[in-house]
């Protein structure tokens, strides 16, 4: 058995013990494959670990970057209280349709809203707006405008709030400063805007599972 399949099989036996059967996921992720988006959801196991994140912060104004068909939108909802609210951003019209669909669905429609554009024009927007600030945000957008939705993050939130951001780790290429990749270029300049950045107090994890050598940063906004 190669790594790749020990990894798959190990996350499987998780998800058969922990998660329970949800057929309204099952079918987000039919609709995401049906619709030719790409395969980039997070996975079940991780999907769970935000809800649980979410729900130990006790999160009742949640910001996504990146929705793609809105399976991790789904999972982060269902942690709001009856009142909460979340907003996840979008660049690609077709993936705004896809998970608009999804969230109805699942129920969600009157909690959640996607704004559809280029993330950073829409945080511009919601700081024109005066926006509540966020108390849980996860990044999962490009990743080469991940040092400038850390920038927005911390404008955006609350002390105290949790931050996320995920596919991190890249393979390992993390490490290669010479890299020819934009996007691990951009992770990499992210690290190093939370080496200098003294309002947030975070740390990286790698992972293994079905969505192969990858990882994660969690952080606290302590200002």
């Amino acid at each position: 058995m190669n790594e790749q399949s020990k990894w798959s099989k190990v996350d499987e036996y998780f998800n058969t013990k922990l998660l329970d059967e949800d057929l309204v996921l099952d079918a987000v992720l039919d609709a995401q494959a049906g619709a030719g988006l790409p395969d980039i959801a997070v996975a079940p196991n991780q999907g769970k670990l935000l809800h649980l994140l979410a729900k130990m912060k006790g999160a009742a104004h949640i910001l996504e970057i990146g929705t793609l068909s809105g399976y991790s939108t789904i999972w982060l909802a269902r942690a709001l209280p009856e009142t909460g609210r979340l907003v996840s951003l979008e660049f690609e019209h077709k993936h705004v349709v896809v998970a608009e669909d999804n969230l109805r669905m699942a129920g969600l429609a009157d909690k959640t809203e996607i704004i559809e554009g280029p993330a950073l024009d829409s945080l511009a927007l919601l700081e024109a707006r005066g926006t509540e600030p966020f108390d849980f945000i996860f990044i999962d957008a490009d990743k080469p405008n991940n040092p400038h939705y850390l920038k927005w993050a911390l404008k955006l939130a609350r002390p105290g709030a949790v931050i996320v951001a995920d596919n991190v780790v890249r393979d390992g290429e993390v490490i290669n400063p010479d890299s020819t990749d934009d996007r691990v270029q951009g992770i990499r300049r992210f690290m190093d805007l939370l080496a200098e950045e003294p309002r947030i107090d975070a740390t990286a994890l790698q992972t293994v599972g079905v969505k192969g050598y990858d990882g994660f940063i969690l952080g606290i906004v302590t200002a």
